[in-house]
């Protein structure tokens, strides 16, 4: 019985430490402005830099305080990219009464085609179509969500798909490596566009009102 309670009183530190070991959502790359070289897609005063998603009128989502609020309809970027480097803050707004895909839902889409899932998903087990998810192919490694009302940051390394060579992405969200060199293939609702080709960075509209601030990208020569 003493060694049970022994044993029980191991395992109970053990577990205590590796939940103190746990890395935790931080603020270090909130804010962060854009290094030299880098094309600024959205600094809070205009969407200069976006068209809707037919690709040719301007973007209309509505923006004040330095912050723009998911409107109708998809936005994307009027300039396509290959490999890069994105800083992206986000705000899901606090839905107690909805569940799911309807909790908070957005998504960035790189290169157009390949949807980084922007949701409400604090507290739960990460699954491929929560927050941090390739959508439907892979979940993030943490969930390293804050709570809905709280500015969260994607920094993400993306290499287009070049060959026989899928595409890969490394995603950072709010300090955390949740995406680690994983290879994606084009997931729905993007644009119509092939793995490969250059593209936009999609916000998606999905009836949430989502907000977005401090964008940038940086491309990689």
């Amino acid at each position: 019985m003493r060694t049970l309670c022994l044993c029980s009183m191991v395992l109970a530190a053990l577990m205590a430490t590796a939940l103190a070991d746990d890395p935790k959502p931080n603020d270090k790359t909130l804010g962060q402005a854009p290094p030299e070289g880098a094309v600024v897609l959205f600094d809070g005063k205009n969407l200069d830099a976006w068209v809707k998603g037919n690709g040719k009128d301007p973007a209309d989502w509505p923006v004040a305080n330095d912050v723009m609020t998911v409107g109708k309809g998809n936005i994307q970027t009027e300039k396509t990219f290959g490999d890069f480097k994105l800083h992206v803050e986000f705000n899901v707004p606090y839905m107690p009464d909805k569940k799911g895909q309807a909790r908070g839902n957005s998504g960035v889409y790189l290169a157009g085609i390949y949807e980084l899932q922007v949701l409400d998903s604090y507290g739960l087990k990460p699954q491929t179509n929560d927050c941090g998810a390739i959508y439907l192919q892979h979940a993030p490694a943490v969930n390293a969500c804050k709570p809905p009302l709280r500015w969260q940051t994607y920094d993400v390394t993306f290499h287009k798909a070049r060959g026989n060579q899928k595409a890969r992405v490394t995603v950072l969200q709010n300090g955390i490596t949740i995406l680690d060199d994983k290879e994606i293939e084009p997931t729905p609702g993007g644009i119509n566009s092939k793995a490969g080709d250059d593209g936009p960075i999609l916000l998606q509209y999905h009836g949430n009102k989502v907000q977005y601030r401090n964008l940038w990208i940086e491309p990689i020569k």
